[in-house]
């Protein structure tokens, strides 16, 4: 089961590219967008990427970023990012496998992969919103929209 609303979301560090990383504590103070998925280059994921890289001006507005995480490697990711022409970044969840999407609840042990799972975080690190969706489906960004307007509502 992946983490509920009300969790502190678990601190990570992964590599963005072959020689950076990035940390869930970099991004305190702004609302974040962890969106995790199977796999680069599968359709259903490179639909879901480019959409949201087409959704980040509203992102944005709201004072969200949002990073995607997969088991893929940073060089795949690399890879991916530069054909797909994405403008935020793609974490490694590589090494150990999965230990990120896990501590999320957002592992599939039967096929190593993470699943796709969607989690809005606030400014404190504390997740506001989750949803899972089967793999074969693209949640899209409605869910997150309107997670990000509700916790404007709240503030």
């Amino acid at each position: 089961m992946i983490l509920q609303k009300g969790t502190i979301a678990p601190d990570f560090e992964l590599y963005t590219t072959p020689d950076q990383k990035l940390k869930l504590s970099d991004f305190k103070g702004k609302r974040l967008i962890l969106a995790f998925y199977p796999a680069d280059w599968s359709p259903v994921c490179s639909d879901q990427m480019s959409l949201y890289n087409e959704t980040l001006r509203l992102f944005h507005k709201y004072n969200a970023e949002i990073l995607g995480i997969s088991v893929d490697s940073k060089w795949c990711h690399m890879a991916f990012e530069e054909n797909r022409n994405l403008h935020f970044p793609l974490l490694a969840d590589f090494e150990p496998k999965g230990e990120v999407s896990r501590r999320y609840g957002a592992y599939d042990e039967e096929t190593g992969e993470s699943l796709r799972a969607l989690f809005v975080i606030d400014e404190k690190g504390i997740i506001r919103w989750s949803h899972l969706s089967p793999d074969s489906v693209n949640p899209g960004a409605d869910g997150i929209l309107d997670a990000l307007e509700e916790m404007d509502k709240t503030k």
